[in-house]
């Protein structure tokens, strides 16, 4: 999110900035949204200034003995308070228009950000580790699960529909080894710029607030899992009526006896229009009702901070969670459709890092590289990739993605995407802090990262280590939390 007064002070570098996005100029239509709000908000001003003189002269004809200049006075002052509240429901209705409007833009990439319009435009930072070779044809990581017997997607399908997995015996072990692991990694006692993140146990669920937050409401609904409290009758009818009343009676009614909005509603809508609008319960379930299943930890770690006030002296703050994850997967339909790279759930390590402005980019540096220590101490090959400007997340102003060697698949593939956010996540969260000997607040920086995704780094596992006979060697760094299992071997 920006602030429309950096925009109308800096015209030229946000449009700029929408440009590297491949997004066309939206100062001009912002500002006049902001302008239309503020003469709004002037005649309001002017209005509630006539209202209030209108107030005491009613006092001073009164002990005049003027009854009908105060009459007329405290008629116009009846009629002056119905004009503010229709003024302050027209205001309300301009800044959210200016609100949504300001909610899907993404945010401005930094100025070391590539050009480009795909991941063929990214650019090599690193890469650490040569491919990994045999002297045997490589196979992938569905192949390698399946005659292990221990990978049952088949089985999956039946009680939850496709993109779904259930992992077996020393496949279930090696899963949640990886997510000891690394946690294991990233709250260790800070050392050589390592570690030090504090672990948390979040929520799966999230209020529609909490994902507007972190930028994936609502641009990106279609991404996400929805669900919801289901009413009880008595619920129903009540919900039903708010709705109407809210949909149908004019707003200067608003304020009367229900009985007479009521009275409003028969008198003005038949039954076909009233049924319109109190429409189905299912498919217009209010938004402060529906939880989101989170598509990344990212969500509740970073919702952490807000609404919040923190001490410069709190920063930075370093979160980590592993946490099951849930994604539609809406805008992949065809891709990686065999196999565990494209799982509607799957679980990740996530780091969320809260920072001052000055930190944000160090610490963007450090998150990265404690991502890469995981992909380091399994043995596995790698490569960190800057991302261009058309790859890049909504929130992000500029991100790494760390890509595995996948030997099965002859390629790369993402394991982590770590960003920095500067403010963008903070305004829509409201997240400030106090600079140290400052009275005046400012908005803290975010910063997200995977570390790393469990289900690909087991993936990457199974095709990097595996053996002729189909057999899978434990990464040294693995065997004790595998319980001293050095192989897996098929069932059996």
């Amino acid at each position: 999110m920006f602030d429309i007064k950096w925009i109308r002070d800096n015209v030229e570098a946000f449009d700029a900035g929408l440009k590297k996005r491949d997004l066309a100029p939206l100062s001009e239509k912002l500002l006049e949204i902001d302008d239309a709000r503020r003469q709004h908000l002037t005649k309001l001003q002017d209005v509630q200034a006539r209202r209030n003189a209108a107030s005491k002269e009613i006092g001073k004809a009164k002990a005049a003995k003027d009854e009908v200049a105060a009459q007329k006075l405290m008629a116009e002052v009846a009629e002056l308070k119905e004009v503010i509240q229709q003024g302050e429901e027209e205001e309300r209705q301009i800044d959210a228009r200016l609100r949504d409007e300001m909610s899907g833009i993404p945010n401005i990439p930094l100025d070391d950000v590539p050009l480009g319009k795909d991941e063929h435009d990214n650019k090599e930072v690193r890469k650490v580790g040569e491919p990994t070779t045999f002297d045997f044809k490589p196979k992938q990581h569905f192949e390698i699960g399946e005659t292990l017997g221990l990978m049952d997607f088949e089985t999956a399908a039946k009680i939850s529909g496709a993109r779904f997995v259930i992992l077996k015996g020393a496949l279930a072990r090696l899963e949640r080894a990886l997510a000891m692991f690394m946690l294991d990694l990233h709250t260790a006692p800070v050392k050589d710029g390592l570690g030090g993140y504090s672990e948390c146990v979040v929520p799966l669920l999230v209020r529609t607030e909490s994902a507007y937050g972190t930028g994936n409401l609502p641009k990106f609904a279609e991404d996400l899992f929805a669900t919801s409290k289901l009413l009880g009758p008595e619920e129903r009818i009540q919900e039903a009526n708010e709705r109407l009343h809210a949909q149908l009676v004019p707003s200067n009614l608003m304020t009367k006896p229900w009985h007479e909005r009521v009275s409003y509603i028969e008198a003005n809508y038949g039954v076909e229009e009233i049924l319109k609008v109190v429409g189905d319960e299912f498919a217009r379930v209010p938004l402060e009702r529906l939880l989101w299943l989170i598509p990344t930890g990212e969500i509740p770690l970073t919702n952490t901070v807000r609404e919040s006030t923190l001490d410069e002296a709190q920063l930075p703050l370093r979160l980590t969670a592993h946490t099951p994850c849930f994604r539609s997967e809406a805008g992949a339909a065809g891709r990686d459709t065999r196999g565990m790279i494209r799982q509607h759930q799957f679980s990740k390590v996530e780091l969320v890092s809260i920072t001052t402005p000055d930190e944000s980019l160090a610490e963007h540096e450090r998150m990265t590289s404690c991502a890469e220590e995981v992909l380091k101490r399994l043995g596995l090959p790698f490569r960190t990739m800057l991302l261009c400007t058309g790859d890049m997340g909504f929130a992000s102003r500029k991100t790494y993605d760390i890509e595995v060697w996948l030997p099965g698949e002859d390629t790369y593939r993402e394991i982590s995407s770590c960003s920095v956010c500067g403010d963008f996540q903070a305004r829509r969260m409201n997240a400030r802090f106090r600079p140290k000997g400052s009275k005046e607040l400012q908005f803290v920086h975010t910063l997200n990262g995977s570390g790393l995704a469990v289900g690909r780094t087991l993936i990457a596992v199974l095709e990097n280590y595996q053996q002729a006979d189909g057999s899978v060697t434990i990464p040294k760094a693995l065997v004790p939390y595998m319980g001293g299992l050095t192989k897996i071997e098929k069932a059996g």
